[in-house]
């Protein structure tokens, strides 16, 4: 069983990098700070008798089904109500940055400012180009290589076979590149 502290460790370990990822997902730092607090607060609640090594697994899997109620409740909420705030351009919309999750390392410090602008903007058209992708796929992707899960978690957490967790990592990848090479940043 985890203690107190080895939960509250292990939160405080995951809470930057779940906002991330879902702020990849839902396109809304406000919704994606909630889901995150929500995803946190079902684990402690429901799960924090578990031992500490099964906590990563299962707030992943919270976490995901946290996303996708969200999702489930604003198509609904779209379909009810029309929200006239919604057809005028949100111009006001935050770009997320995925430097500030480097801010720490020593080569980001010696790099040229070139070097330093040509990387930030090849990571805001990769955030982009993420934003565009299929959500099974996103997620899959997003569990994969920035959560560092492997096959077979990343199949636990999505609640689906090894292989489709494959396929939507190939057809993302494959979508990734097509656009960086479209845009002359691959070779």
């Amino acid at each position: 069983m985890a203690t107190e502290q080895e939960l509250s460790d292990f939160l405080k370990s995951v809470e930057k990098r779940s906002f991330k990822r879902t702020v990849y997902h839902v396109q809304d730092d406000d919704a994606a700070l909630d889901i995150v607090q929500d995803s946190m607060m079902k684990l402690a609640e429901h799960y924090g008798d578990k031992p500490a090594a099964e906590l990563p697994p299962l707030f992943q899997r919270i976490l995901s089904t946290t996303t996708l109620d969200w999702f489930r409740r604003q198509k609904t909420r779209r379909a009810l109500f029309t929200n006239l705030s919604d057809l005028e351009p949100d111009d006001a919309q935050s770009d997320t940055d995925l430097l500030e999750t480097l801010a720490g390392s020593d080569w980001l410090q010696t790099e040229s400012a070139e070097s330093t602008a040509s990387r930030a903007e090849i990571l805001r058209q990769i955030e982009e180009q993420l934003a565009q992708l299929p959500h099974r796929q996103r997620e899959a992707f997003l569990l994969r290589y920035w959560e560092e899960m492997d096959v077979a978690e990343t199949a636990a957490v999505m609640g689906c076979a090894q292989g489709s967790v494959k396929t939507h990592c190939s057809r993302a990848i494959r979508a990734l590149a097509k656009t960086l090479k479209s845009r002359g940043l691959m070779p």
